[in-house]
C-alpha cells in the first residue's frame, strides 16, 4: 500500500491488518473457549450495520452443546465437518423473512413501511437475503475486531439446517461461522485480489 492511500484512512494501521489485511478464514482452532460476553461484545458492536430500512433480519444460533453441535455437523458438506465440530464456537447465521414484524420499532418515524413495502413474503425473503448478508459481513469484522479468527462457509446442505433449527419455516440460513483463536497451520496461502484499477471505474 502506498503511503498516499495509507494516510487516506482514518484506521491506523494495526486495526486495518487486524480487521482487513492480515485477517483470514481459519480453518483450524485452538481450544480456548469463546465467550457469551465476546459474543454480545461482538454483537453490540456489529448491529449497527446500515440496512434498508434499518430492517434486522439477522437471527444468530449458537451451536454450544454436544447435541447441537452434532445436530449441525450432520447437515454440513463432508470438507466442513471436521472443522465445525473442531471449532470453540459455531455460529448459525439466519435471515428472518418475518422481520417487518419489527419494522414500526425500528423505523418509528416511518412505521408504515411494515405494510407499504414489505406486506408480500417474497418481498421480505429477497430484502432479507440481502440485508442478512450484508449484517454477515459486518459480523465477521466483529469476530476479528475481537481478536478471534472467523471461519464462515456456505458449504451445507440449507434445506436441512433450515428444517433442523427452523422448523417454523420462517428463518433462512445464509451462513455457517466458526469462530475462535486460529489454530497451527490454521489459514490458507493467500489468494489473488483484483486491483483497484480492475474493479473501479468513473462516469
Amino acid at each position: 500500500m502506498t503511503t498516499a492511500v495509507n494516510d487516506a484512512l482514518v484506521l491506523d494501521a494495526a486495526a486495518q491488518d487486524l480487521l482487513f489485511r492480515e485477517a483470514r478464514t481459519a480453518n483450524t482452532f485452538t481450544d480456548e473457549p469463546v465467550s457469551d460476553e465476546q459474543v454480545q461484545a461482538i454483537y453490540d458492536l456489529v448491529k449497527y450495520a446500515p440496512t434498508a430500512f434499518n430492517q434486522q433480519p439477522l437471527r444468530v444460533v449458537l451451536a454450544r452443546s454436544t447435541e447441537g453441535r452434532a445436530r449441525l455437523v450432520q447437515h454440513m458438506a463432508d470438507g466442513n465437518k471436521a472443522k465445525t465440530e473442531g471449532a470453540p464456537l459455531v455460529a448459525i447465521l439466519a435471515a428472518d423473512n418475518e422481520f417487518h414484524e419489527e419494522l414500526p420499532a425500528q423505523l418509528p418515524h416511518f412505521p408504515q413501511a411494515k405494510d407499504l413495502f414489505f406486506s408480500e413474503r417474497p418481498v421480505r425473503e429477497s430484502s432479507a437475503l440481502l440485508n442478512g448478508a450484508l449484517q454477515v459481513g459486518y459480523f465477521i469484522v466483529g469476530v476479528r475486531a475481537a481478536g478471534l479468527a472467523a471461519g464462515p462457509m456456505t458449504g451445507f446442505d440449507a434445506e436441512g439446517i433450515n428444517k433442523e433449527f427452523f422448523p417454523e419455516g420462517d428463518h433462512s440460513v445464509l451462513a455457517v461461522v466458526n469462530i475462535g483463536k486460529p489454530g497451527e497451520d490454521a489459514s490458507f496461502a493467500r489468494s489473488p485480489r483484483l486491483s483497484y484499477d480492475e474493479v473501479v471505474t468513473t462516469v
